[in-house]
Formats: structure tokens, C-alpha cells, sequence
């Protein structure tokens, strides 16, 4: 048997591309400026977000833009990111195929209803720890805990299904965010420092994600390299290629999953690799 060579073929398999989206397509104005990103003169600027007001918040460069309608034009756009449900609906780009949400403790079908699969799964891993964040939640939002002033603790939550039979969803806290009200990043990075002593068993059932101005405390069941992989698995095509792109370490391994990855020349990724 001879192996043939390769002949170009117009009949095009489209291969899933999973993508993060926040500062991998699109950024605000103050990380084009920080981060002087090409094309982005105010003439080339295409809005992708907005804020709770409808105001314009986010933004694709010249490049960026063509690069996001090449990736709807040719490929199965996967989105892969951190915003949950009501977050997502501020991202005006026409997303059509899976949408991996909220750390990765949702995923949404192609129709935009949630995958009852996923959920059942995500259900059982949250519903026993759901005293323990609560309890996260009153440490750190109490008015007496004066140690992190200016902090801002957001509760991410979502409903779950017990079973495929069940009509009932429960609410259930899936991971905490906290923001410095002042943007004071070495705040946050001494915080998730001292996470692990502020809890027993902090570390048998959370890690902490830092990135600039965002601190996630998150169950270890809640990650974006476990929905990819349950996708792959299980509902994706394994003779289609895939690839992605992600702007932060928490990124990598749900990429290191992919045939392909890369990262934006800018970003947490970006620099941990120049420091290297």
C-alpha cells in the first residue's frame, strides 16, 4: 500500500475552534491603550460588548474583527469563557454552535438551551459544597472584615437540574468573584495568598484564579478544562480538527486538550511565557 500525498480539497471540513473571548478577540479601550494594539484607531474600532446599561464597553481592532468574521465564516465557533449566563448576553457577536459558560459549569446547546447532561453532572459536584461557599461569601463580605477593604464580592450563581425527570431546578452558588473596587492588583494577589488559612479544607475544595483585577474562587468540579473534554468526548466529531485560543493560564489546560492552540501577543499567558 502506498500512502498517498496530499491534495488541496474545496470540499472544506470545518474544524471546531474553542475560544475564550474576553482580551482574546476583543478588549476594553483601557487594554487597547495599555497593550497598543494594532488597528485599533478610533475609525477601525467594532463594538463586541456592552455594559449593564447597552453602553459600549469592549472592543475589536481592525484585525481583530476580520479575524472573528474568518473564525465564524470558516470554522464551528465553540465559545469557551468565564461569563455566565446574563454576562454572555452582552457579547453582540452571532454565536451559533456550543457555548461552554461560567468557568465552565454550563454549557448551552447550539439553540441556546441548557445541556441537561452537564448540568445534572455540575449538580452533583456544587450541591455539597454549597455551605462551604456561603460561608466564603459572609467571611469576606462581612462588615467587620476590614483586612481587604475595597473589595467586591460577586456570588455567581445559576439554577441546576437534579435529574433529567426532575422540573424543579435548584439555585446554586457556583464560584465567587471579587474585583478591587480601586483596581489594586497586589491587593487580590495577597488575598488568594491567604485564601487557603481563612477556611479548613480550603484546598480540598477550591483553587483560586488570579488575573489582573479578577479573583475567582472556584470548586475544583468548575473548570473550563472539564466541559471541553466532556464535549470532545462525547458530542464532537473526532475526525474534525480542533484549535483554540485563550489569553490566560487558566486557559491552558482546556487548550492543551485541542490538536492546536495559541494565545493573543498580550495577556497573562503572554507574559508568563516572555518571563520563561
Amino acid at each position: 500500500m502506498t500512502t498517498p500525498f496530499f491534495q488541496a480539497n474545496p470540499n472544506i471540513t470545518k474544524p471546531y475552534a474553542l475560544m475564550d473571548l474576553d482580551d482574546t478577540l476583543f478588549q476594553t479601550q483601557r487594554k487597547i491603550d495599555a497593550w497598543n494594539v494594532p488597528t485599533a484607531e478610533p475609525e477601525h474600532l467594532v463594538c463586541a460588548t456592552v455594559n449593564k446599561k447597552g453602553e459600549p464597553l469592549s472592543f475589536m481592532s481592525q484585525r481583530q474583527a476580520a479575524f472573528v468574521n474568518w473564525l465564524f465564516a470558516s470554522t464551528d465557533l465553540i465559545v469557551v469563557t468565564a461569563r455566565d449566563r446574563s454576562e454572555i448576553k452582552r457579547v453582540k457577536l452571532p454565536f451559533n454552535s456550543w457555548q461552554v459558560l461560567t468557568h465552565g459549569a454550563i454549557i448551552l446547546t447550539s439553540d441556546g438551551a441548557l445541556f441537561n447532561d452537564w448540568q445534572q453532572q455540575m449538580y452533583k459536584a456544587l450541591a455539597p459544597i454549597q455551605d462551604k461557599l456561603h460561608q466564603l461569601t459572609e467571611l469576606l463580605d462581612h462588615p467587620s472584615n476590614t483586612l481587604f477593604d475595597s473589595l467586591v464580592l460577586t456570588p455567581h450563581t445559576d439554577s441546576f437540574s437534579h435529574d433529567s425527570n426532575s422540573n424543579n431546578d435548584t439555585n446554586l452558588t457556583v464560584y465567587l468573584a471579587i474585583k478591587h473596587a480601586q483596581k489594586d492588583h497586589q491587593v487580590l494577589a495577597e488575598l488568594a495568598q491567604q485564601l487557603p488559612a481563612l477556611i479548613p479544607d480550603f484546598d480540598a475544595h477550591f483553587y483560586v484564579h488570579v488575573n489582573a483585577n479578577n479573583l475567582a474562587i472556584l470548586p475544583h468540579a468548575v473548570h473550563k478544562h472539564h466541559a471541553v473534554k466532556f464535549l470532545l468526548d462525547n458530542h464532537l466529531d473526532k475526525n474534525r480538527p480542533s484549535f483554540g485560543f485563550g489569553d490566560s493560564l487558566a486557559d491552558l489546560p482546556f487548550l492543551q486538550l485541542l490538536d492546536w492552540y495559541g494565545m493573543p501577543n498580550h495577556g497573562q499567558l503572554h507574559e508568563q511565557r516572555l518571563t520563561q
